[in-house]
């Protein structure tokens, strides 16, 4: 069993494979944290539920024990889970416990604690799903009103994680901007609290919802971390905060921020997953857990379970100037190196000459395609392709023919602008008929054409996010019923055409979280294409997010560094460290060019079950010396792949010896550009010299056990 639970003391005890997490009911019936950490073999290790920290009659000892899901009310002076207001006024929450529930059997155990307010109508389903193989613990809340009298919720997040009693902590975080998403920043965690959080609308490009605590010693390969992620694509919020009392706790879930729900009486209000982990062995072990988490239980199947196709998509090529001649003729550029699935981009639809004109207008330009997409998807298929579109449902421009229609159909306030963003408008997905639109026009689109593939894009962020229509309790749902309705449409979609894969796209890396993951096949990681600059990007997303789901392309040599002219092998190995696509103007390579492309597209096919499926090991980082070092290590171990790209050299120094990881010490593999077989420990333990002495070299090796 990986759930014990000790009646008698009323102590549960969750078990991993390498974590436990433990938690009880105090004497004053609240819920609290116990453990969270190493695995203890027996629930008598845990500590006593009741427990306090006494300090003095201004401190009072409710107010700062480990809450599992604190309310707002009484003394309690910390970030709440949940803020409720009640149909008397009565702002205040008193929440304990009142029953428990095991699920068991299968892959995935689940404990479901029950607490009630001591006096109102109101209970809070506690959900734990552990994932014991993966030492993951997937956490939320079903808040349910059993009463007549509505509820109105102000605050509802997920889940509370706390980590021991400590006097040092450190957080990582992701953060950044359009071109240059999830960044690796480290802070020391002081006293007091720091959030996290998007209020646009989506994940947005300026913060991940993932955060790693550690002890502020730990690397790559050692040390304490706990992780966790939120599975929400819409506002969010991580708060982290750190009391005089040397307790860390870590809060996430749906943005407070103008939101309130209105829950009915005998309705309920599920919230997102916030998604934790924990291990002894440093950022590359909790990596790897999430990675084979989300490979597992979070891509949708039976797509994840196969291998991402090499892509190309002719946006940078072509831009607006889209027609079936030019995309014929790219096609043709694509079959013969070796691309698997050709995807035509912006500009197919309506008047969609440029970014001013036709989104929301989703009929096939007939100047651009006088028969339709049929005779591109022909030509695309008969030379052993699969074909793919762009879209971006989500938008429309005020010129096109949707919003002359529906003007009523996007958000916005009254006596109030309508603010334009790259010429576009949001429509209001928390709409029913508009999530009906969105649904008939995809369905029309993949049922009428031969599409294997959907590029859904979302090029900007809402505002004035108004429904007159709605009842004034519901105004403030908008946030979150707008990702709702858009999930509810990928889930009807993927019903309906589940040959079809999508990819998440939102002006560069904006919409990459789990609860996206859950719903689409590969996620866009940034517009930004330069081989260089993408290294420090994909570092920082493959410290949360798996590599089988990060979509990178091969652009055109200068494309956003004009002086800055990599070869193509070094475009191609940056590339080649997710899902590889290419986006560059193949009418304009040389066919030295274009011969080389074969060659590489040749071997990514060769290895992308190891980097796809495969556990990743981060070797040198890009943010730490002149060169960065990927590796991939299939899961039996007989197969490798080392991907390293130097950046400026300095003082003709070459590149640093590379000690390679996750290999068996006692068995021997062939390494490329090693003449004779040698030993994993070797390989580990002694390292290897890769050799590379100039600007933008790089190097891709194989390393192959030899069987006896």
């Amino acid at each position: 069993m990986s759930v014990l639970y000790d009646k008698q003391t009323s102590r549960w005890l969750l078990q991993g494979k390498n974590l436990s997490y433990g938690l009880g009911v105090h004497p004053n019936g609240t819920l609290q944290h116990l453990y969270y950490g190493p695995k203890l073999p027996f629930i008598a290790d845990l500590p006593s539920s009741d427990t306090a920290i006494h300090h003095s009659s201004f401190e009072p000892s409710e107010g700062i024990l480990q809450q599992e899901y604190p309310a707002w009310g009484g003394m309690y002076y910390y970030e709440p889970c949940l803020k409720a207001n009640f149909s008397d006024q009565v702002r205040d929450t008193k929440l304990v416990y009142k029953e428990h529930r095991l699920n068991e059997g299968g892959e995935i155990d689940e404990l479901v604690i029950v607490l009630q307010d001591t006096v109102y109508p109101l209970l809070v389903h506690l959900h734990y799903r552990l994932y014991s193989d993966h030492d993951i613990i997937e956490r939320f809340a079903v808040i349910e009103n059993t009463g007549k009298d509505a509820i109105t919720l102000d605050q509802s997040l997920s889940a509370m994680w706390h980590a021991p009693r400590g006097d040092r902590y450190r957080l990582t975080h992701l953060a950044g901007k359009w071109i240059e998403e999830t960044q690796v920043y480290q802070d020391e965690i002081t006293p007091g609290k720091k959030t996290i959080e998007s209020r646009r609308g989506n994940t947005s490009c300026q913060a991940n919802p993932w955060f790693a605590i550690d002890r502020g010693t730990a690397d790559e390969d050692q040390g304490e971390i706990w992780y966790g992620a939120l599975a929400w694509s819409g506002n969010w919020k991580i708060t982290i905060e750190y009391s005089p009392f040397k307790l860390l706790q870590v809060a996430g879930g749906v943005h407070d921020f103008d939101f309130s729900w209105h829950l009915a009486g005998g309705a309920t209000f599920q919230t997102p997953a916030f998604v934790g982990g924990y291990t002894r062995e440093g950022f590359g072990q909790a990596s790897r857990n999430f990675h084979r988490y989300q490979r597992d239980y979070v891509l949708p199947k039976p797509i994840s379970e196969g291998l991402r196709p090499v892509l190309y998509n002719s946006w940078e090529a072509t831009y607006f100037d889209v027609n079936e001649q030019g995309q014929a003729k790219l096609a043709e550029k694509a079959a013969a190196i070796g691309v698997e699935l050709f995807v035509i981009d912006d500009g197919w639809f309506g008047q969609r000459n440029h970014d001013r004109a036709g989104l929301g207008d989703w009929t096939v330009n007939p100047e651009k395609f006088p028969n339709g997409l049929k005779p591109l998807i022909d030509k695309v298929e008969s030379l052993g392709m699969k074909f793919g579109i762009w879209v971006e449902p989500e938008m429309t421009n005020p010129d096109s023919d949707l919003y002359r229609a529906h003007p009523d159909w996007i958000y916005h306030f009254p006596n109030r602008p309508r603010t334009e963003s790259r010429n576009q408008y949001v429509l209001n997905v928390a709409k029913p008929e508009v999530q009906a639109f969105i649904f008939e026009m995809m369905d029309n689109l993949l049922s009428e054409n031969s599409i294997a593939f959907v590029k859904w894009d979302m090029n900007r962020s809402l505002s004035e996010p108004g429904w007159l229509e709605a009842p004034q309790e519901q105004q403030k749902e908008v946030w979150v019923r707008h990702v709702q309705g858009l999930y509810d449409i990928f889930a009807r979609l993927r019903a309906k055409h589940p040959n079809v894969a999508f990819e998440a796209c939102s002006g560069g890396g904006a919409r990459i979280d789990l609860g996206i993951m859950q719903v689409t096949d590969q996620v866009w990681t940034s517009d930004n294409t330069e081989p260089y600059e993408r290294l420090f990007i994909q570092e920082g997303y493959s410290l949360a997010y798996t590599a089988q789901a990060m979509m990178c392309w091969v652009a055109d040599a200068g494309k956003w560094v004009k002086n800055r002219q990599a070869s193509v092998a070094y475009r191609f190995h940056s590339s080649m460290m997710g899902s590889l696509g290419i986006g560059g103007n193949l009418l304009n390579w040389s066919e030295e060019e274009l011969e080389e492309s074969r060659l590489l597209v040749d071997e990514y096919k060769s290895i992308r079950h190891i980097v796809q499926k495969g556990e990743q090991y981060r070797l040198l980082s890009p943010r730490k010396g002149n060169t960065a070092a990927v590796q991939y290590v299939s899961g039996d171990q007989s197969e490798s792949v080392l991907i390293a790209l130097m950046h400026p050299q300095k003082f003709q120094n070459p590149s640093p010896r590379v000690y390679l990881r996750g290999l068996k010490s006692d068995a021997l593999y062939q390494v490329t550009d090693i003449d004779q077989p040698v030993s994993g420990s070797a390989l580990m333990y002694r390292g290897i010299d890769i050799n590379l002495h100039q600007d933008l070299a790089s190097k891709l090796l194989k390393i192959t056990e030899v069987k006896a």
